[in-house]
């Protein structure tokens, strides 16, 4: 049966770009903000470029952190790209504005302390054996970063869980930051799968195999 996946639409991202790259992998996909749509599909793809603040603001006006904590809470899987992924810490801090985000994982969003800004183009992954998200893929591929902020400390959320998230990291001069991370229902990537050509793809289609 092919599986539907919700491209939350709040006035951010490229939704097109991601919808193809989507369906390409064999899944159909349903650009949405109505919360029945979101709620009942199999997977929900949270998108995003540009301020962390703008893309928060875009985010509640249609409830997208209620919708994301929902899906989470009945294990139903949700997908975040770039500051998609990025709203999903708790804080970001942008040209000394503080603003709160989804706050499923602790962390803040913050400037990389790299020689050249944007970082943008092809980096490796660090550290991939394992993680379901990356599956099949070459541990030396390259995936497509375009970003000037993330999270450069992972606040480790405690001993208690019987499965920690798996935080994989990427390093540009001599700043790290976190790339990826697969957390049970939750995974999310700092670059963008859509544009990083057959490794991105499968990241994509490994997801959609899981829904």
């Amino acid at each position: 049966m092919t599986k539907t996946v919700a491209l939350l639409d709040y006035g951010s991202g490229n939704l097109r770009s991601a919808q193809r790259a989507v369906e390409r992998v064999g899944a159909r996909v349903i650009v949405t903000n109505d919360p029945r749509e979101v709620l009942a599909a199999d997977g929900l793809l949270v998108p995003g470029v540009g301020a962390y603040a703008a893309c928060m603001e875009g985010l509640k006006k249609v409830n997208g952190p209620r919708l994301i904590g929902e899906r989470l809470a009945g294990g139903r899987p949700v997908l975040g790209i770039c500051v998609g992924m990025q709203v999903l810490f708790e804080t970001g801090v942008e040209h000394g504005i503080t603003t709160a985000g989804c706050g499923e994982w602790p962390g803040t969003v913050e400037k990389l302390q790299t020689k050249v800004l944007p970082h943008m183009g092809w980096n490796t992954i660090e550290n991939t054996a394992g993680s379901k998200m990356f599956e099949g893929i070459d541990e030396a591929a390259r995936f497509y970063f375009v970003h000037s902020y993330g999270v450069r400390n992972w606040e480790f959320l405690g001993d208690d869980l019987t499965t920690p998230p798996q935080v994989l990291w990427a390093a540009q001069d001599s700043d790290r930051f976190v790339a990826a991370v697969e957390n049970g229902p939750l995974w999310a990537t700092q670059f963008h799968p859509e544009k990083s050509g057959d490794a991105g793809a499968q990241l994509l289609r490994n997801w959609v195999d899981s829904l």
